[in-house]
């Protein structure tokens, strides 16, 4: 049997991170570190309890830290229209969860982590970049201790702005920090997660299941694909986060380019854009593995044999 990749989720769960979450725990290629929360899609409030509630679900005894309540410099903004008032509308579930966040700042526990470690840890950070930047700054030893950090984020084109995506957006400043660290990183942004969407049929391979935890995820999809069509227009809904943690499963799945990757910061209209130069036309360095392509057949088998676990 291939290593266990050891990760830490760092996440704002939300539907699509709840799945990535769950694909994480089924896998016996995945050894699940840690779970940090941050503001994104709602207050982190809100996304620690939903990760809370998440690990109570699927029995997943792992340390859960709460992190960054706001981006390093800008407003929070948060997306309710999709995500719904709690972030993990749709499924019905206790308002209290069973299991507790450690008292530990979600930064620092990542900072603890690392070092403590040989190398061998990869971040997948699928919500704004504020834990895994507050985290470099505190301690810039931790970048060369960290494998690799795989992200879902940014695109050649937007879902928050006409050019930014929302993770990106939302913390820019923490974005520009992290591509720039010189730590590798995997990115998987719009071009590629606009790919992985749930049509009917995908709804209906779910429902057959018969699992609690596909009836789960059955719910979260079902709510996820109604605010899809009401706010963008689209038939099914982008399960985003979960191509994250596909890829450490099963690296296949995707096609990549190497690119250079720099974030927009000072914009009126590109504020969060993620400047991505697949012609290398500014000459400098790639830094990035930029997911393009994926085999929709292998990720949908991928998925809804978790669903089975």
């Amino acid at each position: 049997m291939s290593e266990k990749r050891k990760v830490i989720l760092d996440c704002d769960p939300g539907h699509d991170d709840a799945i990535s979450i769950i694909l994480a725990a089924s896998s016996d290629r995945i050894q699940i570190e840690g779970i940090t929360t941050v503001a994104g899609n709602v207050e982190v409030e809100k996304t620690t309890l939903n990760a809370l509630k998440v690990c109570d679900l699927l029995g997943l005894n792992v340390p859960v830290a709460r992190g960054a309540e706001q981006p390093l410099v800008k407003v929070r903004e948060f997306a309710p229209d999709i995500h719904g008032y709690s972030g993990l509308d749709g499924p019905q579930l206790p308002k209290v969860p069973q299991k507790k966040v450690i008292d530990q700042h979600a930064g620092d526990f990542i900072i603890e982590r690392l070092l403590a470690s040989d190398g061998e840890i990869t971040l997948v950070p699928t919500g704004p970049l504020t834990n895994i930047a507050l985290a470099l700054q505190k301690e810039p030893a931790i970048a060369e201790k960290i494998r690799e950090i795989v992200l879902m984020g940014g695109g050649t084109f937007g879902n928050w702005t006409p050019t930014a995506e929302f993770n990106i957006y939302v913390d820019a400043e923490a974005a520009e920090l992290v591509f720039n660290s010189g730590v590798p990183v995997t990115m998987f942004g719009l071009d590629v997660t606009h790919q992985a969407i749930t049509t009917p049929a995908i709804l209906d391979r779910i429902a057959l299941i018969g699992s609690p935890i596909s009836e789960f995820v059955g719910e979260l999809l079902a709510y996820f694909t109604k605010t899809y069509k009401e706010v963008f227009g689209f038939e099914g809904a982008p399960i985003h986060d979960a191509c994250t943690v596909a890829y450490l499963i099963d690296e296949s799945i995707f096609e990549f380019e190497t690119v250079r990757v720099d974030i927009e910061t000072k914009g009126e209209f590109t504020y969060g854009t993620t400047c991505v130069d697949r012609l290398h036309v500014t000459g400098r360095g790639a830094n990035v593995k930029f997911a393009r392509g994926i085999d929709q057949e292998k990720f949908w088998g991928l998925l809804l044999s978790a669903l089975k676990e």
